[in-house]
């Protein structure tokens, strides 16, 4: 019986992740990784070098044909045709799959998506996540649809949330492994271990409740409002690590909070952004205090210069 073929689609350090543990575990689960789909070389540093993405670099370690293209229309889905692969597998891939690509797939497509569905549809399910306090976030595999977001699920999984997590640690983790890569690995090789033996898709069921959206991240959207709360600012630096980072202006330098907690205290009579005093050597968690907007609680951060 031949292997499913499949296509996988990607480009940052989290979906290089999953793909590795793909093609570790393709021969036992009965699939191979034909070729993946990744975006073009971007140029990076002060030099303005070009540098492939992540997936591309793993599929190299792998010997997996790569294809690289800036928009998918025609030249792309002849590359991709060649191939014939049974299925398209993507995660963190950052585009919308128009039909005549997705026709070029005999099972179609399924989506890793890193959120509960459809209550974090869009592009940042982990960030906001965290800005809302949850307690956990779901990872769930989805069949590929037209609009985003709104296929039927076929798996999903959860991870407990601690209050300490930033998007970088769950997505990206050490380089080497992430909660979210780890289980949503392990969800795409169930359903397509299942796939490659019954010769179709497991059976999936609809999303339920009410849908909603995740905006796109902008660079200003990191902008420190002291009149929030000490703990809605936290979670929001927490949640903007690494991208789009969360900054303050102070005299016309702009300052970079890399890191940040939210400490209850008397009241103080500073006004909202005024630092009001260091922690001691000893005190526990290092920082500068600055008067948040709620009143009764300081904010303890890390702030670099520009």
């Amino acid at each position: 019986m031949e292997k499913l073929k499949i296509l996988y689609a990607g480009s940052p350090l989290a979906s290089s992740l999953v793909l590795k543990n793909l093609v570790q575990n393709a021969q036992n689960c009965g699939f191979e990784i034909c070729a993946v789909l990744t975006n073009p070389p971007s140029s990076r540093g002060r030099h303005k070098e070009l540098v492939s993405t992540e997936v591309a670099n793993e599929a190299k370690n792998h010997q997996i044909p790569i294809l690289e293209f800036d928009h998918i229309k025609s030249e792309a889905r002849e590359a991709v045709q060649k191939f014939g692969a049974d299925l398209l597998v993507s995660f963190d891939f950052g585009r919308i799959f128009g039909p005549k690509f997705l026709n070029l797939f005999r099972l179609g497509g399924i989506n890793l998506h890193p959120g509960s569905l459809p209550r974090y549809r869009g592009c940042t399910p982990v960030p906001s996540a965290i800005l809302n306090g949850d307690k956990k976030i779901e990872v769930c595999v989805q069949k590929l649809a037209l609009k985003t977001d709104e296929g039927d699920l076929l798996a999903r999984g959860e991870i407990e949330l601690d209050g300490t997590e930033t998007t970088l640690s769950l997505m990206d983790g050490d380089g080497k492994k992430s909660a979210v890569c780890e289980i949503g690995s392990k969800l795409l090789l169930d359903v397509l271990s299942e796939t490659a033996k019954m010769g179709v898709l497991p059976k999936s069921f609809a999303q339920t409740g009410e849908a909603n959206y995740t905006p796109l991240l902008k660079k200003d959207d990191g902008e420190i409002d002291w009149n929030e709360s000490a703990q809605k600012i936290e979670r929001k630096i927490r949640a903007y690590t690494p991208w789009p980072g969360c900054f303050t202006e102070k005299n016309g330098v702009r300052l970079k909070i890399i890191r940040a907690s939210a400490i209850f205290s008397e009241k103080g009579t500073e006004k909202s952004g005024e630092v009001f005093g260091f922690s001691a050597k000893n005190e526990n968690p290092q920082g500068i205090k600055i008067q948040c907007g709620d009143g009764s609680r300081d904010f303890v951060g890390s702030i670099l210069g520009k």
